[in-house]
């Protein structure tokens, strides 16, 4: 008798210990991830402003380079 309440008290335990994992994996499986953060039209500007300026001397680069045979 003894050791079937030793088995029984096992098997709870054993459940308790399985239902509190489950828990935590459902927990923190439901975090809705974070949107990121949107760049303010002043930033957009700064980019668009440097990538421009960027291809601007990428072109006078090209200029001042002899032609390349084909």
């Amino acid at each position: 008798m003894n050791l079937r309440r030793s088995r029984t008290k096992q098997h709870g335990a054993v459940m308790v210990l399985g239902l509190f994992v489950l828990s935590l994996i459902t927990a923190c499986a439901s975090d809705q991830p974070k949107p990121l953060p949107q760049p303010t039209p002043d930033q957009v500007r700064g980019h668009a402003e440097q990538t421009f300026e960027k291809l601007k001397q990428e072109e006078q680069e090209r200029a001042n380079q002899p032609p390349t045979p084909r």
